[in-house]
């Protein structure tokens, strides 16, 4: 099978999304953190080491199959290879839903100097658009596994769990197509996923991009007003950023604004889930009205 590969080195962070299964390889290159043969110098006797290679060893053994990793970095020096690491998942029995074009996945998040425990949470990957989210439900299992004791068995564990939980947010997925949503619905979506994506800790947003840009479709086959291609979009617009617009320097000139793509891992988390919210409560409050 031939496929693409697109990988690309930041600044906060190295990523790679690969149309198949990577392989080690792959992985390396992108997430080298992933096969630090031991944890950073600052972790105790008391931190159990299971590098993350042989976690993921035993997922492919089960049946799971890497497809996307993503780094960070440290400006600590000599800690850029054991830094935080995202790997992701999707495993075979688990298949691709036709109806919204999308897959259950397991997204394992570790760190091999302190930074983060083995986590283990639900996502949905999106063909049509390749964008990988991150699943908040009420009461959604966010398993984290501690330095110690058995983390192997703790992690294949919870890797079944919560792709058995994304298969069923796929449910609610499908049931988000027949939300229709007006016009003040979908822009008040949008006022919040703007204030998500450009707020300061008050709430406040200095920023060019109106939250009108975030509901902009970037394909054909996402316009519409449904909560599942509303949803898409926003965290589409969000994530990836590109958006334009015209604002003022600091001597008030036009200056063309450009969004950037939000690189940093715990970045990527907080405004997946928080989207995923958001459009949960929509759904609820429709349901109720």
């Amino acid at each position: 099978m031939s496929y693409v590969i697109t990988g690309a080195r930041f600044g906060g962070h190295t990523s790679f999304t690969a149309g198949a299964p990577m392989t080690d390889l792959d992985l390396s290159r992108v997430a080298p953190s992933i096969f630090a043969i031991e944890p950073h110098a600052s972790r105790s006797e008391r931190f159990t080491y299971i590098p993350t290679y042989e976690v993921l060893r035993r997922l492919r053994e089960e049946g799971f199959v890497p497809v996307r990793a993503i780094q960070g970095k440290s400006r600590t020096e000599g800690k850029a290879d054991y830094t935080k690491h995202m790997v992701r998942f999707r495993h075979p029995d688990y298949e691709n839903r036709k109806a919204i074009g999308a897959s259950p996945e397991v997204v394992l998040l570790n760190a091999h100097d302190g930074t983060s425990s083995y986590r283990i949470m639900s996502g949905v990957f999106r063909s049509i658009c390749t964008n990988s989210m991150v699943v908040m439900e009420d009461g959604a299992t966010d398993i984290r596994v501690p330095h110690k004791g058995d983390i192997v068995g703790q992690v294949i564990e919870g890797s079944f769990t919560v792709i058995e939980e994304a298969k069923l947010t796929l449910d609610k997925a499908e049931a988000w197509q027949g939300v229709t949503l007006n016009g003040d619905e979908r822009q008040i979506m949008a006022e919040a996923a703007h204030v998500l994506r450009f707020g300061d800790p008050e709430g406040n947003t200095d920023t060019a991009i109106k939250p009108a840009q975030l509901l902009a479709p970037r394909r054909r086959d996402d316009q519409g007003s449904n909560l599942w291609l509303t949803h898409n979009v926003l965290q589409e617009n969000v994530i990836r950023g590109g958006l334009h617009a015209w604002g003022k320097d600091a001597n008030n000139r036009p200056r063309r604004v450009t969004t950037r793509e939000v690189k940093n891992i715990d970045g990527d988390l907080k405004l997946n889930r928080a989207l995923w919210l958001l459009s949960q409560r929509m759904a609820e409050l429709k349901k109720a009205a």
